[in-house]
């Protein structure tokens, strides 16, 4: 997990070594595009942003979630493209330098590389993660889980937890979790029945999670076969 204090100095090292160029992204704004040639990684400073990979039969797969201090780009190195499109989930900035730049700064100062090591070493952690938990976990663990790693992600930025705002909709959180709409409603409601999380305004893109380690306690419940299941 990416922590205030380690985004701050990955930030400031960043800033010395390359001086990235800044822009504001808005909600929809394409970071961007599979298939396009990569030249250039980026670091998100603040705002949320979704990578989402485009299936042969034309469908939209949700396969990541980025928040500040996180790295975009990562996916085009192996083959000198972007393999999917990032798409800003609200107002954010990034930090953007080339790849070339990157490593000749990097053979100037080792802190750096081991920065990109880290950016690289976590996003092959959530990649597991995630499909652990597709693989592994009923539909209402899941979404469970994946409030509680929300939640955990805005912790470590020094974010309030209480009350988060999805910047998906139920139907992309489905798409990222593998299940239907109807499931992940079904979900969000056992989960509010449980007073697990609540929903303090209408519409229900808000939501309140009085205690993080209540959802970590559902999911790890539901791995022991303890807890009630949706299929």
């Amino acid at each position: 997990m990416v922590e205030q204090a380690h985004i701050a100095d990955t930030a400031a090292l960043l800033n010395s070594a390359l001086a990235p160029s800044r822009r504001i992204v808005h909600a929809g704004e394409a970071v961007y595009q599979a298939g396009i040639g990569f030249t250039h990684l980026h670091f998100a400073h603040s705002g949320a942003f979704k990578v989402v990979n485009l299936a042969q039969d034309g469908r939209e797969q949700i396969v990541g979630l980025k928040f500040r201090g996180d790295w975009l780009g990562l996916d085009g190195i192996a083959n000198g493209v972007y393999a999917c499109d990032a798409v800003a989930m609200d107002t954010g900035e990034l930090w953007s330098f080339r790849y070339d730049a990157l490593l000749a700064a990097c053979a100037q100062q080792p802190a750096l590389l081991t920065a990109l090591h880290q950016a690289m070493g976590l996003q092959m952690a959530q990649s597991r993660n995630s499909l652990m938990s597709v693989c592994t976990l009923p539909a209402d663990a899941r979404v469970a889980n994946f409030l509680h790693e929300w939640a955990l992600a805005l912790q470590a930025r020094g974010l309030r937890t209480d009350q988060i705002a999805l910047r998906l909709t139920r139907a992309e959180i489905g798409n990222h979790l593998g299940m239907t709409l109807e499931t992940v409603s079904r979900a969000l409601t056992l989960l509010s029945r449980m007073q697990l999380i609540a929903f303090p305004v209408k519409g229900r893109r808000d939501i309140a999670i009085p205690d993080i380690d209540g959802l970590d306690d559902f999911v790890q419940d539901s791995l022991a076969g303890l807890g009630p299941v949706l299929h």
